[in-house]
């Protein structure tokens, strides 16, 4: 079911433009193969959503803390089932050449990255490309530190295309361990999920877009002594799907059941593809969780 090369991703040229290099131009590339974006049934056309999972190489942090790609590699096989998705896992450090043109040829984006807002901005072109992929109405989710940035000069841009950031010289950060509840009932990302409770880092007093009316809570936590909201949801104008969630420190914490349910479920939304109303099966193997 995983493989290292896909012809068909490799030598498309109506998703983006001209053929990519059959070397892959550096890139690390795993494609799932639940689905193709074409299959013959009585001659029809089915098209599949293709999602781009970006991880970035180790950042200075602790062994066993932001631990990218392995978090993307449960993120994929939990998405392994869905027969109208298109998984590529996509090794993403700058300086990121081929970007825009992956970009362009995606659906969906998720950010499993270091200081994404910053990356995301740091280069003109995988900006552009970035808002080009928002304007179409593409799905775009941020997962921890991909929703950061050190400097306030990123946020805007960030906010623009994500809805939420965590970002500038008073951001806020902790290790706690929470009672987490639902905060938009009837929410498709919220559908089987109940109350729980971890041990994380959690990003909080999260900046979001105005009006913030639009952008709705999808967990809480209590910390410090205030109701935090640690994970959005927004329907953006131009039609597409945004998500962000600011946990996911330790890798450990995708052994929880509740939190692979909240991610899958945000993914599979922003790629506007329906959740079960009792939730997604989100069993895997336990020795997916072990670190190389």
């Amino acid at each position: 079911p995983i493989r290292t090369e896909n012809p068909e991703f490799l030598t498309t040229r109506s998703r983006f433009g001209k053929p990519p290099m059959r070397h892959t131009l550096g890139l690390s590339l795993l494609l799932l193969c639940g689905s193709s974006t074409a299959t013959a049934q009585d001659g029809e056309i089915h098209k599949s959503q293709r999602i781009l999972m970006l991880w970035h190489s180790p950042d200075g942090h602790p062994r066993s803390t932001h631990e990218y790609q392995a978090g993307m590699r449960v993120l994929a096989r939990c998405l392994q089932s869905q027969r109208k998705l298109q998984v590529i896992l996509v090794h993403a450090n700058s300086p990121w050449p081929e970007g825009p043109e992956l970009l362009d040829g995606a659906d969906a984006v998720a950010l499993f990255v270091s200081e994404g807002a910053k990356w995301m901005s740091e280069e003109p072109r995988r900006l552009a490309a970035f808002q080009r992929l928002a304007a179409r109405g593409g799905g775009l989710a941020g997962l921890h530190w991909g929703i950061g940035t050190r400097q306030a000069k990123h946020i805007n841009a960030y906010l623009s295309l994500l809805g939420g950031c965590h970002g500038g010289p008073d951001r806020k950060y902790t290790v706690v361990t929470a009672r987490v509840q639902p905060a938009t009932p009837g929410h498709p990302v919220l559908r089987g999920l109940t109350p729980f409770s971890i041990r994380d880092e959690f990003y909080y007093q999260l900046k979001f877009v105005k009006p913030a009316e639009k952008v709705k809570p999808i967990i809480q936590a209590e910390i410090e002594g205030r109701t935090e909201t640690i994970s959005w949801a927004w329907q953006r104008d131009d039609g597409g799907h945004s998500f962000g969630f600011s946990g996911l420190h330790y890798h450990k914490n995708w052994q929880l059941p509740e939190y692979r349910r909240l991610v899958i479920q945000a993914i599979l939304w922003t790629s506007k593809i329906p959740v079960p109303e009792g939730g997604i099966d989100v069993d895997v193997p336990t020795e997916l969780f072990k670190l190389e």
